[in-house]
């Protein structure tokens, strides 16, 4: 019973940090250039706009149903359960006008079909065992490392927005592992809850500069896919969750391979894709900041 709780209140969470993040980027085309440089002017930017404000306190709800959720289900579980995230963004394109290159279209089958395979773990899944602080240190700040480097140098070769929304999805991935980590009672707990808002915080940095650089699958799409993606993997490593055997635990590495390839289709399209409308606000808004 507990697990079920737990799986949906997965789904509820999933419905609504996925309407959080296209709301918030159809806003953000709205608004003036963003800037790291100009914190407080972009910050009263952001704020003082009605349908980016509605999006964020969505998000923050959402926010809570995950943690919530966690203490009745498996981190990897409730990931997996959240498989459906980066195709509901791309139905809310689609709802919203826009539209879909072919390519965002077979990535975000790909994706979604390989994280729902996730759901081949057994609800019987043994519990993690006992868990030292180490393990899920390690694993954020390595999160951390590589966010650097999506945000920076491999911007360059990823499409328009896409470096910062990886960027975003392995900091806000490493702040869910922080969450699981805390809500378990690892201590020190302080330290995870730290972490969590630290990684939360400069992965909202991240993810509000992505929407003003790219299409709405490329930012909000990649970052949703990467947060449901990499704590299957922390569920299955620094935590122990149980992997199941024969066929089932092929269809889970199948799954986690399509779930990598359709996330590597949906950064690396092509950069000559128009960012045209998806929905109220536009997709995109070049400045000279940059394009990661």
């Amino acid at each position: 019973m507990s697990l079920a709780l737990g799986l949906m209140l997965a789904l509820i969470s999933t419905a609504a940090l996925s309407y959080a993040a296209y709301t918030q980027h159809s806003a953000s085309g709205t608004l003036p250039a963003l800037s790291v440089r100009q914190p407080v002017r972009s910050l009263v930017s952001l704020f003082t706009s009605g349908r980016w404000l509605a999006g964020f306190f969505i998000g923050i709800s959402g926010l809570g149903v995950y943690i919530l959720a966690l203490q009745f289900a498996p981190l990897s579980l409730v990931q997996a359960t959240s498989a459906g995230g980066v195709g509901l963004i791309a139905l809310l394109v689609w709802l919203g006008g826009g539209t879909l290159a072919r390519q965002e279209r077979v990535a975000v089958a790909v994706s979604v079909g390989g994280l729902l395979l996730g759901l081949s773990l057994p609800a019987g899944a043994a519990p993690a065992a006992s868990l030292t602080w180490q393990a899920p240190l390690v694993w954020v700040l390595a999160s951390v490392v590589l966010a650097g480097v999506a945000a920076v140098p491999a911007a360059g070769v990823l499409r328009p927005g896409a470096g910062l929304a990886a960027a975003a999805g392995l900091l806000y991935s490493a702040g869910d592992v922080a969450i699981k980590a805390a809500v378990d009672g690892t201590h020190p707990v302080l330290l995870f809850w730290g972490l969590l808002l630290a990684c939360h915080g400069l992965a909202f940095v991240c993810l509000q500069l992505s929407f003003q650089r790219g299409t709405a699958l490329a930012t909000a799409g990649v970052c949703t896919l990467l947060t449901n993606l990499l704590p299957i993997l922390a569920g299955l490593t620094v935590f122990a969750e149980a992997m199941p055997g024969g066929l089932a635990g092929a269809l889970r590495v199948a799954g986690f391979a399509g779930a990598v390839l359709g996330g590597t289709l949906l950064a690396a399209a092509s950069r000559d894709q128009p960012a045209g409308p998806a929905g109220p606000g536009r997709d995109a808004m070049t400045h000279s900041a940059g394009s990661g």
